[in-house]
């Protein structure tokens, strides 16, 4: 979770998108390939559903929660994911192609699914 933290911090605290990118680029690139495309996918998927009204205070977003993504090739599967919105938490089923360097991902759908109730969170390994 460091690396996520320290990417979205990059993100935030860049003068500018440029230079973000090539940031984000050289602490991915330090990842192993499966991790590297976990978070590029979720990198991506802020800025997807964050343009849906419903998701707009999204914050967070967790790919095997339910089940364990699975990467082939360069798309990602993750069908037991999660997303916090607004201090809660919503199950979140997506696909995300990458590219041939899972450094970016190029598309990202979802469907975001039931709320997950708070006592559950602390065995899914989610938290406020």
């Amino acid at each position: 979770m460091t690396v996520c933290y320290s990417l979205l911090g990059l993100l935030i605290l860049a003068p500018s998108t440029a230079m973000a990118a090539s940031k984000v680029e050289q602490q991915l690139a330090k990842l192993a390939p499966e991790e590297r495309a976990h978070q590029a996918c979720i990198l991506r998927g802020f800025d997807v559903v964050r343009k849906d009204a419903q998701l707009r205070g999204a914050d967070r977003m967790k790919t095997s929660i339910f089940g364990r993504a699975v990467l082939a090739g360069t798309n990602l599967n993750a069908n037991g994911g999660a997303v916090r919105v607004k201090g809660h938490w919503y199950a979140m089923s997506f696909s995300c192609t990458l590219t041939s360097d899972l450094l970016k991902a190029t598309t990202f759908s979802y469907e975001l699914g039931k709320e997950i109730p708070k006592p559950r969170w602390e065995d899914l390994g989610l938290w406020q």
